[in-house]
């Protein structure tokens, strides 16, 4: 094979997404506009078609484009879960997006475009693959934000998201030029080998403007200020899409990044991310405990877990990054599933939000109180379901890497949280019964279900997840 076929080889689930994108916006110019026609299906089958090609096509590793992109065992794991994430929420947005009079016809488009970004930023080899890659996701996610255009919470959520991401971009950018500046290559390798032995002033400015719109997009404090308020005012389904996909194309680069770009200056980043996951956990821990809203509730739990899940890398080696990745995976299903449950608060055909609406669900629908007590409970990290492991791998990175004070602060963090995961079943199984929800659709019922047994059963036959997601972690070394 030529140089060019074979990256294209390696390239198709970018290339089957991009071709289907061209091909709906063209659909979309010839429709009628009677019908939204079969948009949506035809999203769902290219993001499963993606995610096959991926688990069945080349294992090698490979750079392609000039050392633009690379094709590892760590991309292909986090590309499958970002694809999920995005095939996920788009099964549960439909009849959402029905049901309030949203148009749906652009919501998969912008769904593909975000999810083509997000891939090419997780391959990203050097900083300008990895900024094509962070733009392509960001303006579709800006739209998104904003879709229910007769919203004002929602228009309000995506001008705040749009102008703030617009600074964080402005600022990783000026980061990278500083690291090209002092480095005089843009490549990862290259900084890689100008960093080992002495790590100048400059780098290590830009690193700090680097990690500063790179903690935006993964909602990490400082820099989280956007995070409640798009969490709650997007659409149900564009927040489930932000706290799943989205979720693990940030962490994912930001490990790439700082792991394969920056091992000479671990000791200056390391101070960056323990400093980031510190404040994450603490702000997610206390600032979701006075919250009604569950929308809310869940945007400073991702706060927390993102704080959870850089424990791991703060520890910089390989047990870490595989921590991370655990952490990240099992983060993916119980944010769908809970997601699938908020989706479900439906009473007499009106979408609600508040925690309260919760109150007996145990008596009025005992099985979806029960799978979504499960993953409130997985959240918490209460053993043997799957949050807890998910936090032990991240923890036990940090014990080996010698990092005590991290660790006891993340374990008294999550205890903390606990109390508002709780509250949420308590309210669900001892308070007087609210009006009952609308029967969810089927396709919540199966999100839902699968979800909670994914993390209630996760303990009895581990070695394949666990096996898998250690041969991809080594791939980044």
């Amino acid at each position: 094979m030529t140089p060019l076929s074979l990256a294209l080889a390696h390239s198709l689930p970018e290339v089957i997404l991009a071709v289907g994108v061209l091909g709906l916006v063209l659909y979309g110019a010839l429709r009628g506009k009677a019908s939204d026609g079969p948009v949506t299906e035809i999203a769902v089958g290219l993001l499963g078609a993606a995610i096959l090609i991926i688990l069945l096509g080349f294992k090698e590793q490979a750079i392609l484009f000039d050392g633009a992109v690379i094709d590892d065992g760590f991309g292909r794991f986090m590309k499958v879960l970002a694809l999920i994430g995005s095939l996920t929420a788009l099964v549960m947005g439909q009849d959402f997006l029905a049901r309030e009079r949203i148009d749906k016809f652009e919501f998969p488009i912008l769904v593909l475009l975000a999810t083509l970004g997000m891939m090419v930023l997780i391959s990203a080899q050097n900083f300008i693959a990895m900024y094509l890659g962070l733009e392509l996701m960001s303006l579709a996610l800006y739209v998104l934000a904003a879709f229910n255009r007769d919203n004002l919470r929602a228009s309000e959520a995506g001008l705040k998201y749009f102008v703030l991401g617009a600074l964080s971009s402005g600022m990783l950018l000026y980061g990278a030029s500083l690291i090209y500046g002092f480095a005089g290559t843009v490549d990862f390798a290259g900084v890689a080998a100008a960093t080992q032995g002495h790590v100048s002033i400059g780098i290590i400015f830009g690193l700090v403007f680097l990690m500063t719109g790179l903690a935006f997009k993964m909602s990490a404090v400082p820099f989280h200020m956007w995070t409640p308020d798009v969490y709650e005012g997007a659409p149900t389904p564009v927040t489930a899409f932000f706290g799943s996909a989205v979720k693990m194309a940030a962490v994912a680069i930001t490990v790439r990044v700082l792991m394969t770009a920056f091992p000479g200056a671990e000791t200056q980043w390391r101070q960056i991310i323990v400093f980031i996951s510190i404040l994450s956990m603490a702000l997610g821990a206390f600032a979701a405990i006075g919250q009604t809203n569950i929308k809310r509730l869940m945007a400073y739990s991702a706060i927390g877990h993102v704080g959870f899940a850089l424990v791991g890398l703060a520890a910089g080696t390989q047990d870490g990054v595989f921590g991370v990745m655990v952490y990240m995976a099992i983060y993916l299903v119980m944010t769908l599933g809970s997601f699938a449950a908020i989706l479900s608060m439906r009473v007499a055909g009106h979408a609600v939000e508040q925690i309260s609406d919760l109150a007996g669900l145990a008596k009025t629908n005992p099985l979806m109180a029960f799978f979504f007590a499960m993953l409130m409970f997985s959240l918490a990290g209460i053993p043997p379901l799957a949050g807890f492991f998910a936090k032990w791998y991240v923890f036990n990175a940090a014990i080996q890497a010698h990092l005590y004070p991290l660790a006891v602060i993340g374990v008294l963090s999550s205890a903390v949280a606990a109390y508002y995961y709780l509250r949420v079943v308590k309210i669900m199984y001892f308070d007087e019964p609210a009006p009952a929800f609308d029967p969810p659709t089927p396709a919540l019922r199966v999100v839902l279900a699968i979800t909670s047994l994914f993390v209630l059963f996760l303990f009895a036959y581990p070695a394949l997840f666990i096996d898998a997601t250690a041969t991809a972690a080594k791939s980044l070394f």
